[in-house]
């Protein structure tokens, strides 16, 4: 089965329960959540044993992304195969109606505190839309030490200690490994990190499970040493235009774990490239990847997986659009 040729590959959402989210997911997203219940994530891409990924078209329909990376292992991961037996990133957009926990990830340096299997986790996300009175924090203010935090904790004032965004559409914001951060309010963002589930709750803003009647845990200890105290390199990003024609293309982030650019307009642009696998996920508008002449759809929310041996294909937008390609680092 190696040996039959591979095509863009589409994915179907995984919707997850969170105390913190809305509804607002089924409005961006084409397919609709379950239920009523608050719906915090939807896992747009994921390459994980609780929650893999399954494919939406093509003869590998109803394949999980695990069992096409088992398959097709140098045809998905190209130059990057001896690197990955899973996919390294996990995609997810995020509905935070209310605040997430102020929470921390585990880096390189705390290899004690990454479960075997797993990984650190640096992640980042591009803001979808932004409420009035919705906030971000990423990072902690000037010269705040680990004594700081834990009388803040006591005296339930840490976000004294954080440092603040108010975020809009279209805003960028970085978050290496060791950064503490949250969200909420009334923001939805995109997100893509390493694929690691590794996070330590700081502090909980007083929430209780409607589902179980009781707070969640926290890891406070855990957190703390994850903590970087030094200058962070966290926070909002200014985007770094790197051509205006034919369409606007900004690179977002550009960090060991991932590369994630920006394209706007509604002129045809080359994606993917040659020997390594990319990643569309549309943030507005529609259009197609087209592939040996054949027109792949993609419309808000959706993720495209280009596996390496699918290379450089053409998006062709149906008028003004926004995109996101990702790409791993060598």
């Amino acid at each position: 089965m190696g040996q039959i040729p591979l095509y863009p590959l589409r994915f179907a959402p995984i919707y997850q329960y969170r105390l913190w989210g809305g509804r607002r997911l089924g409005v961006i997203l084409s397919e609709p959540p379950p239920g009523s219940d608050p719906i915090g994530e939807a896992w747009i891409l994921s390459d994980r044993e609780d929650h893999s990924s399954l494919v939406a078209n093509g003869y590998l329909k109803g394949r999980t992304i695990s069992e096409v990376m088992k398959l097709f292992p140098e045809q998905m991961m190209g130059k990057l195969t001896s690197r990955f037996d899973r996919f390294p990133l996990l995609l997810k957009f995020l509905d935070a109606r209310e605040m997430l926990s102020v929470q921390v990830h585990p880096s390189d340096a705390q290899p004690d505190l990454i479960p075997s299997g797993e990984t650190s986790k640096t992640e980042a996300w591009v803001v979808i839309e932004a409420d009035e009175g919705s906030k971000i924090y990423a990072g902690l203010t000037r010269g705040t030490t680990a004594g700081d935090l834990k009388q803040s904790l006591a005296s339930s004032t840490v976000e004294d200690h954080l440092a603040g965004i108010v975020p809009k559409p279209g805003d960028a914001v970085f978050i290496p490994a060791g950064t503490v951060h949250t969200l909420g309010g009334g923001v939805v963002v995109f997100e893509v990190q390493q694929n690691s589930d590794v996070t330590f709750r700081l502090y909980d803003w007083g929430h209780v499970d409607a589902k179980t009647g009781q707070p969640r845990p926290l890891q406070v200890d855990d957190a703390i040493r994850c903590i970087d105290f030094s200058e962070s390199t966290g926070g909002l990003v200014r985007p770094d235009v790197e051509s205006t024609t034919p369409v606007m293309r900004e690179k977002l982030f550009d960090c060991r774990a991932f590369r994630v650019e920006r394209f706007h307009g509604q002129a045809p642009f080359p994606v993917g490239a040659g020997g390594e696998p990319r990643v569309l996920v549309c943030i507005d508008g529609s259009g197609n990847v087209e592939y040996n002449q054949i027109p792949h759809a993609i419309a808000r929310g959706d993720v495209w997986l280009l596996p390496a041996e699918v290379g450089a294909c053409v998006f062709l937008p149906s008028g003004e659009m926004t995109l996101l390609e990702i790409a791993i680092p060598e």
